[in-house]
């Protein structure tokens, strides 16, 4: 009997949780979903009449499309994520030359393809596909595959064999892809297959596969798409309270709009410690977080509205949680703990350490090169690891001025009360101890202006650790996007640090055939007059003069690295130049070439920039500090040079030592058009 009560009671509350679960999803007396499919249609969505918000929010249940738009629904979330398939384009040709195609125009209605969750892929030897607006001329971006034929493509490779993969652009809502090969086909001589695909799919949603270059015309796949409610800001919403449509215990959240203004919203998304829907009335249902967090707690776990508390152990207080410190009322616990001193033995143990380290890392071949030089005055010197703990208060946080994926900065102050940045790097490759030392040479040979000088090394350490000068008044990065420094950088000078950028590049390119590989705006530091210095030359790489590229393992910074270099692992000067063009356009806009946010600038900051471009949105999207002087000329100049560098093919790319000239003209043309306007206001 007591087990048949207990059985009576658990379906009772599994019930009453079904019911909330559909009560939070769908109006009253309306489906959550279709008959015979498994997919949820939360409100406003809905099925029929009476169901959703309006038309444009309702889903056809016959083929699972909602109005007005092109996609099949798998699954719409309450963040404002909607996920769906979209058909693929292609061209294929036979063999006596002709051309059979199919290019779908796919709408969304007012739900934008999200540009941060799919990307544009191209499958193909030698093949290219292009996105554009359904119904409108012309194509804004694409992504294209190498031409060196179908022999060297490989299974779950998308780097450019046979598959590359591009981002795409920003709130579009409707698009039409062209594909077609790079090279005439030559009628009975097939180097490549015969097909080429263009499709959109959600990131990591598609791993290639060598059958695909020849049976992929019917297939489908998934694609983001960012859905909202209303067509004002949160803001304005709340003023009207009949119309708007977040609901209690729940926030709102602005989508963003661009240049076209086409696109507004917001979105409802419940409070934290609820869950549900947001747009229906009592939708978000408080959690227990007990159920979840329990394993957090010391003793007990107590569900609160909306939170949840911990409780302590008897006689103790504090938040009870394992993360808390707990002190103990009752009991006091002291520990004796005793330091045994080593001594001599310990200061032994760290001399011979550093001896080996010192070997390992090249110390004897640096040493014998400094001493053979004949200019060893101007050469790098060779630092004790003394010498920087003492510099840097043996590498205290407090002294930390820089943190990357390459390794740690450091200031410090010698002796002499010279200041130093020290950069402490994660690793090295043993196998390039002897590159290594002989690009330390290169580099602290290298004096220009516009180049942070590197003073020398310190060998005895487990990595290196390389002590350039101190530079004092930030990096490009802090300048343009921390708060309290972004009027700092007015569009004089932002020109000013281009040009300066620019030089040190085509200087290193063209007398010591070092690639950087690494040109970001947190790469570039600024001294107090905001003279622009290059700095971090950690995975640069030499070239010797009888050669034009390099075959390595990919390197970089997400965002600014060479789409080309990023397929092919083949790196060019051209590479540098692209990820110049990226630091330009970082200037013009003022956003982050790449973000974990998913805002606007996530992933496709050059493709949003050139797309804005092409489509005369460009003042719009430019920084408030370059808005100052209006879309003038030399604005103008400069988008289009930043379009040209950032070029998918390298060899559409100008030269560094073009862009310098470019740049220099600029620079120019922006000073005298500055002194006559100085002219004019001083005679007036």
């Amino acid at each position: 009997m007591g087990m048949l009560l207990i059985l009576l009671l658990s379906l009772t509350i599994l019930v009453v949780l079904l019911l909330r679960t559909i009560a939070a999803q769908s109006r009253p007396n309306c489906p959550n979903k279709c008959k015979n499919v498994n997919v949820t249609i939360p409100y406003p969505f809905g099925t029929r009449e009476g169901c959703y918000l309006n038309e444009l929010y309702f889903v056809n249940c016959t083929n699972l499309k909602i109005f007005k738009t092109s996609i099949k629904v798998l699954k719409i979330s309450a963040d404002g994520d909607l996920r769906g398939l979209v058909p693929i384009s292609h061209r294929c040709y036979n063999k006596h030359g002709y051309e059979t195609s199919s290019e779908p125009r796919i709408t969304f209605s007012r739900f934008p393809l999200s540009s941060s969750r799919n990307v544009l892929t191209t499958v193909g030897c030698d093949a290219r596909s292009n996105i554009g607006l359904a119904y409108g001329d012309g194509y804004i971006t694409g992504g294209l595959t190498n031409n060196a034929g179908c022999n060297t493509v490989k299974n779950g490779s998308c780097l450019g064999m046979g598959c590359s993969q591009v981002p795409v652009l920003y709130n579009m809502t409707s698009i039409k892809i062209h594909t077609k090969r790079n090279t005439n086909v030559t009628v009975g001589k097939w180097r490549f297959n015969n097909c080429t695909y263009g499709f959109l799919v959600q990131k990591d949603h598609y791993k290639f596969h060598v059958t695909d270059l020849y049976k992929m015309q019917r297939r489908y796949f998934p694609v983001v798409l960012k859905w909202s409610v209303g067509n004002t800001s949160c803001e304005a919403a709340q003023t009207n309270r009949t119309m708007y449509m977040c609901t209690e215990n729940s926030i709102c959240i602005d989508t963003q709009t661009e240049c076209d203004q086409t696109y507004k919203g917001y979105r409802c998304q419940c409070a934290k410690g609820y869950q549900g829907n947001a747009y229906l009335p009592n939708g978000c249902q408080d959690i227990n977080e007990c159920e979840e967090h329990l394993d957090d707690c010391l003793y007990g776990c107590t569900n609160t509205i909306g939170n949840y508390t911990c409780s302590c152990f008897l006689g103790h207080r504090g938040d009870g949680r394992k993360s808390g410190e707990g002190v103990g009322m009752g009991i006091a616990a002291s520990f004796v703990l005793t330091l045994i001193v080593y001594g001599g033995l310990k200061q032994r143990h760290i001399m011979k350490s550093r001896e080996k380290f010192f070997k390992m890392n090249g110390g004897l071949i640096l040493r014998k090169l400094l001493f053979e030089s004949k200019q060893s005055s101007q050469m790098a010197k060779i630092f004790t690891a003394g010498v920087l703990e003492k510099a840097t208060n043996n590498f205290h946080k407090t002294n930390i001025i820089g943190q990357g994926g390459n390794g740690t900065v450091y200031k410090g102050t010698l002796a002499d009360k010279t200041m130093v940045a020290i950069k402490k790097s994660k690793s090295i490759d043993r196998n390039q101890i002897e590159q290594f030392i002989n690009e330390v040479i290169m580099l602290s040979a290298i004096s220009h202006p516009n180049v942070v000088k590197l003073l020398g090394c310190c060998l005895e350490t487990q990595t290196p650790l390389l002590v350039y000068e101190f530079i004092t008044n930030k990096t490009v990065f802090q300048h343009l996007h921390e708060y309290g420094n972004i009027s700092s950088l007015t569009y004089e000078r932002r020109l000013k640090i281009a040009m300066e950028t620019a030089e040190a590049l085509s200087y290193i390119h063209s007398t010591t055939q070092i690639i950087h590989r690494d040109i970001k705006s947190s790469n570039i530091l600024l001294t107090d007059n905001y003279t622009a210095k290059v700095s971090d030359f950690g995975i640069s790489r030499f070239i010797p003069v009888d050669q034009t590229h390099l075959q390595t393992l990919v390197h970089g910074t997400l965002g600014y690295i060479d789409p080309e270099y990023f397929r092919s692992g083949i790196l060019t000067e051209k590479s540098d130049v692209y990820s110049f063009g990226m630091l330009l356009v970082e200037l013009l806009t003022g956003r982050k070439v790449f973000s974990h946010d998913g805002t606007q600038s996530d992933l496709g900051l050059a493709t949003y920039f050139v797309s804005s471009l092409v489509s005369g949105c460009l003042i719009e999207i430019l920084d408030h500090e370059v808005k100052k002087y209006g879309l003038h000329d030399n604005i103008k100049k400069l988008a289009r040079l930043a379009e040209h560098c950032v070029e998918l093919e390298g060899r559409k790319r100008p030269s560094m030592k073009e862009v310098k000239a470019e740049l220099t003209k600029l620079s120019q043309y922006l000073t005298l058009t500055l002194n006559s306007l100085y002219c004019l206001t001083d005679q007036s």
